[in-house]
């Protein structure tokens, strides 16, 4: 870090390379426990995002203080449930801010209130068994300083609840949609062909015979047949609300 900063000083690389560089250097180790990419949020704008399923309380405790420790924010998916609660009591007392969905099984911990950035993503499910994922990707949408534009069982069973849905999204300037759908997943195709915005579609693994797990929403959306729909794996909130809120980010920059 030295060196790199030395030849900055003397003008020999520019800010730009400097900052590549350094964060090449950022893996932080937490004992032989984990290898966190604390430069992500300067690389990529995105946040240390930890996977909590299997992991131990202490585990988690230790990442989250590592990562803390270095940079402004750290998100946890998947925590188990009796986790949840007393991983959050954990960072309050280090007053640390911490936004907790339950339903999502997914915790924010931050020591500096996110800066907003402009972008907005609009975020929509099928039916009220696929927020969870939703809320996954609000949080990651949010904690990369987005504005998320919610709304919760849209799906085609009932088409006309969509259509005023959409009309408020696009009258807001939303940068992306993303449409989280189980069953044959067909919300995805629809809100597709309808807008002129990237539409970022998740299947969740929410149905019953051939559609249990969420195989037949994946294979439905990947078939599809209309053009601008990105599709992520099966339950995977995280993923969709960090593409579609760089997405929004980098139109954000643009505009100032």
């Amino acid at each position: 870090m030295k060196e790199i900063l030395e030849k900055l000083a003397k003008g020999k690389i520019s800010i730009k390379e400097a900052q590549r560089m350094l964060s090449l250097h950022t893996i932080e180790y937490v004992e032989d426990l984990a290898k966190l990419d604390i430069g992500r949020d300067m690389r990529k704008g995105m946040p240390e995002v930890v996977y909590g399923e299997h992991k131990t309380y202490s585990d988690l405790t230790k990442i989250a203080d590592a990562a803390l420790k270095r940079r402004g924010s750290v998100i946890i998916s998947k925590i188990n449930n009796d986790h949840i609660s007393q991983l959050q009591k954990f960072l309050q007392k280090k007053k640390i801010k911490v936004t907790v969905s339950e339903r999502a099984r997914t915790l924010v911990a931050s020591k500096n209130k996110a800066i907003n950035s402009g972008g907005k993503v609009g975020i929509i499910t099928a039916g009220t068994s696929d927020i969870a994922v939703a809320e996954e990707a609000r949080l990651m949408v949010e904690a990369m300083g987005c504005k998320a534009m919610t709304s919760y069982d849209v799906g085609i069973a009932g088409m006309h609840r969509l259509f005023p849905v959409l009309k408020d999204m696009l009258t807001n300037n939303v940068d992306a949609i993303i449409v989280i759908a189980g069953m044959e997943g067909a919300l995805a195709s629809v809100v597709t062909t309808l807008v002129d915005v990237p539409v970022i579609g998740v299947p969740t693994s929410v149905g019953y015979g051939f559609g249990s797990d969420g195989f037949a929403a994946l294979a439905s959306m990947l078939q599809s047949c209309t053009f601008g729909l990105a599709v992520m794996n099966i339950d995977n909130g995280i993923g969709a609300g960090a593409l579609a809120a760089t997405i929004a980010n980098r139109i954000a920059r643009y505009k100032k």
